[in-house]
């Protein structure tokens, strides 16, 4: 069955020198572009991969080049991933995502990366991830018939899947594989990208690394340390040390941006409950309990961003 599309569908699939986000870099990248009728474009890119601090190359890890065959030498006269930005994030624009096992490691890595080239080479790149559709065809495979890519081509495409782990036929796979669990559960699946986007989502969490994610309430919580199950909002109320924490600690860049993005959203609220409360004629500053209150009541309009 051929997609139903509104708009163009990226599929991609990354290689890296391994699996830390944080601390390593992409090698390969795929992409596979499929538009409104049927139209594909590949483009893959073998990429340098850069420590912005040291200025040097990072070394790929014996464990990662043991699963796809890619040396530091093979990548010594790559391009950087700062150097093929623009057209990374030009393949990206107005596109809706789609790979395999993508929302844990690729796409966060991917978003990893384009956040170094914004720090590093203070670079204003026109993306956000967060705000395009993902369909993780992994998780559709896992709740219908749970097992690896490999698995899933023969299963699904009744053949082998060679060169395995080589980042464009991991990327094609991909693509053969959703379109055949379309054909093969016509009463469970639709033809859609947003319901397979949300079917093939697993927790709503606001970064890529799972740091923070929504409770049922669609209120920003903590999910891991000594905060786990608080949520954002009261963790910086009552200890904002703590948000000055991940900034300065180890986690993604991007994690560490979603924390500032609600950092700035809070400071917003704590402006607006004063400010209503000057215009009620409250003479005093508000003490914390009664910050507390006031926001309390704001929190609803601020939390409809996450939603979507």
């Amino acid at each position: 069955m051929e997609l139903n599309l509104e708009r163009p569908i990226l599929f991609f699939d990354i290689e890296s020198t391994g699996l830390n986000i944080a601390s390593d870099a992409i090698i390969e990248l795929s992409f596979v572009k499929v538009f409104p009728g049927g139209e594909e474009r590949i483009k893959t890119w073998r990429v340098k991969p850069w420590d912005y601090v040291t200025g040097s190359q990072r070394p790929v890890s014996p464990s990662a080049k043991a699963i796809h065959g890619i040396s530091d030498e093979d990548l010594a006269g790559c391009p950087r991933f700062c150097d093929i930005a623009d057209e990374v994030v030009s393949w990206l624009k107005d596109s809706d995502l789609s790979g395999f096992n993508s929302t844990k490691f690729d796409l966060p890595m991917l978003a990893e990366e384009i956040e170094r080239v914004r720090k590093y080479m203070n670079r204003n790149l026109d993306i956000n991830l967060h705000e395009m559709r993902m369909v993780d065809v992994q998780n559709i495979y896992h709740v219908m018939e749970p097992r690896n890519l490999k698995a899933a081509y023969r299963f699904y495409c009744g053949k082998e899947l060679e060169n395995a782990h080589a980042a464009e036929a991991d990327t094609l796979a991909t693509y053969a594989v959703l379109k055949a669990q379309l054909d093969r559960y016509p009463e469970t699946l639709r033809n859609n990208v947003e319901f397979l986007s949300n079917f093939s989502e697993r927790q709503k969490s606001l970064d890529y690394a799972g740091r923070i994610a929504l409770n049922d309430k669609k209120e920003p919580t903590i999910t891991f340390g000594k905060h786990k199950g608080r949520t954002a909002r009261e963790v910086y109320m009552t200890e904002p040390s703590y948000f000055s924490w991940i900034e300065n600690g180890e986690f993604t860049l991007d994690t560490k941006r979603q924390f500032e993005l609600l950092k700035q959203q809070f400071e917003q609220e704590k402006r607006e409950a004063r400010r209503a409360a000057r215009d009620s004629g409250h003479s005093k500053p508000l003490t914390d309990e009664e910050l507390g209150s006031s926001l309390s009541l704001l929190a609803g309009k601020f939390n409809s961003r996450h939603e979507k």
